[in-house]
């Protein structure tokens, strides 16, 4: 993979609590509700109201006292569970993936792989963490720390933290291996350290927390009660490490691993803070930070905010990673032949709820069509506005080009766009990771892959939204800068006459099929389509069905 490179955008800081100047900490929905419930906080999708409920057994035993409580209705589903939850049967699971073909490298009958596919990708996969959950620390008093990690130290939740950040030396790397000695990090409890020291297999930045944990020390001495923290975080804190936050794809795997931390955690409150866990001294470059309001209701905290102090936790999680291996969803194996999770769907849910992102469509039964233009160097489209007057001889059409330019262009305005879009067409690249807030019944159309077969693919049935990809290779035109014919682009294409062409030529790893410009043949263009027209309109949630023979 091309490294990506960030720039550096320094994040505010945050003020910090000080011992004598906590404020009470603010219960998260776990905490005990009354009377005076605060139902407003729980700013969940009306659809995941009742999965909430079954999950937070008092706040449903307030709300059949309250008579203002606003999700009276829901109550009479609290068998509804997300999957994952030992009590859940599974009847009345969120949803089940769709399978429509057996994979024979994986399984052997349909069943089993819904299963695998259920557990690869969906909530299955929570609650194969939650079940490898097992304390490496344990409380002896209520006043005591404590340490719980799922297997290889994906995800921890630890109480009563130390950090000892007095010492810390920073330098270029983001995240050094060796940050903490033993009695830098740990609190008081018992630990093992046998098992601890066993998770270790996986030990790499982005993919486990044993780095930064393998100090961790069983100290003499309670933190908090001991007064030995010169800062003191009341709030409960996610430490995350982040991919590259120029890049909607690694970013997002950010964002979704932090939306599948807080279905372990089971808490889905905003009244938290993030903190990115960062060792260098570098900033970080963030093209999509608006998506950080879905989860904290503050700006997102640097590690070095704490260099040279002593910072207690009354409660921190360690977020699942970005890169994990048989993670989500960066390089994720999937089994052939399933597609559409709940984990995926209800993330879409989440995060354009928490927005305000809403559906304002469509309109009059017509089919909304969102070019994405790219002004990069490479993968352009040659012949664009030839294939949008195509587009716009189809009545049923309603086409408009779009640029996700971030200095010209806001990415919630963005999500507004790609939400109220029926197919999303556009080349390779990052930008295509919109199709994750896509409308359930939408198709996207990446034009051409560049021999990345399945990124995209994966993604979309991750998601549940119809893919479509260029297919008849001698209807593909690449820009050809080897002969005399490069000074005219798309002459091969508007002509029809046999060129040489290349496959585009990368400054320094050679021949690469990403690092040039396409042309595309405007009747296979409009006949792929077309087909995803039909898919739009045939789709179940489409809400103008009968307006669909039209095409």
């Amino acid at each position: 993979m091309i490294m990506l490179l960030v720039f550096g955008m320094l994040l505010h800081d945050l003020p910090l609590s000080r011992p004598q100047e906590a404020s009470p900490q603010v219960g998260a929905e776990g905490a005990q509700g009354g009377p005076g419930f605060d139902y407003a906080s729980i700013r969940l999708p009306e659809e995941h109201i009742p999965f909430f409920l079954h999950n937070n057994g008092h706040v449903a035993s307030v709300c059949k006292k309250d008579p203002h409580c606003p999700y009276k209705k829901h109550l009479e589903n609290l068998k509804y569970c997300w999957g994952y939850e030992e009590s859940c049967r599974p009847e009345f699971r969120f949803s089940y993936p769709v399978c429509t073909y057996v994979d024979m490298g994986w399984t052997d009958t349909l069943e089993s792989a819904r299963d695998t596919f259920w557990e690869q990708a969906d909530f299955g996969y929570a609650g194969a963490r939650r079940r490898e959950l097992r304390e490496l620390c344990r409380p002896e008093q209520t006043s005591d720390s404590s340490l719980v990690c799922s297997r290889y130290l994906q995800y921890c939740r630890a109480t009563n933290l130390y950090l000892d950040l007095r010492n810390i030396k920073r330098n270029h790397d983001r995240f050094q291996e060796d940050v903490f000695q033993t009695g830098e990090i740990g609190g008081h409890c018992k630990l093992d350290v046998h098992t601890l020291m066993s998770e270790g297999q996986r030990k790499s930045p982005l993919q486990s927390w044993f780095a930064e944990l393998q100090s961790y020390t069983q100290l003499n001495f309670r933190p908090i009660e001991d007064a030995k923290c010169d800062i003191v975080v009341e709030k409960p804190a996610y430490f995350m490490k982040l991919d590259a936050g120029v890049n909607m794809y690694h970013h997002f795997c950010d964002f979704l691993n932090l939306y599948l931390t807080q279905h372990v955690n089971n808490s889905f409150s905003t009244d938290v803070y993030v903190v990115m866990w960062d060792t260098s001294t570098y900033g970080y470059g963030d093209l999509f930070s608006d998506t950080w309001k879905a989860f904290t209701d503050y700006d997102v905290i640097h590690l070095k905010t704490y260099d040279s102090k002593r910072v207690c936790f009354k409660e921190a999680i360690f977020s699942l990673l970005p890169r994990m291996r048989y993670g989500l969803f960066y390089n994720t194996p999937l089994i052939s032949g399933c597609h559409s999770t709940g984990l995926f769907r209800a993330f879409s849910q989440h995060v354009l709820h928490r927005l305000n992102i809403t559906q304002e469509g469509p309109k009059d039964g017509k089919i909304r069509v969102t070019i994405l233009a790219r002004s990069t160097e490479y993968r352009k489209i040659l012949n664009q506005n030839e294939l949008v007057n195509a587009l716009k001889t189809v009545s049923t059409f309603e086409v408009q080009i779009v640029d996700y330019k971030y200095k010209e262009l806001g990415f919630l305005d963005q999500l507004r766009i790609t939400h109220n879009t029926d197919i999303f067409i556009g080349m390779h690249g990052a930008g295509l990771t919109h199709l994750l807030f896509l409308p359930d019944w939408a198709a996207v159309f990446e034009l051409y892959n560049c021999g990345d077969q399945r990124c995209y693919l994966d993604l979309a049935r991750l998601r549940g939204v119809h893919y479509v990809t260029w297919r008849r290779q001698n209807k593909v035109f690449p820009q050809d800068k080897a002969s005399a014919m490069a000074k005219l682009p798309g002459f091969c294409f508007s002509v029809r006459v046999k060129c040489v062409v290349m496959n585009g030529h990368h400054p320094t790893l050679g021949e690469h099929p990403k690092f040039t410009n396409y042309s595309f043949d405007v009747e296979e263009f409009m006949d792929l389509v077309l087909q995803a027209a039909e898919h739009v309109s045939r789709h179940p949630k489409w809400p103008w069905r009968s307006r669909r023979d039209e095409l």
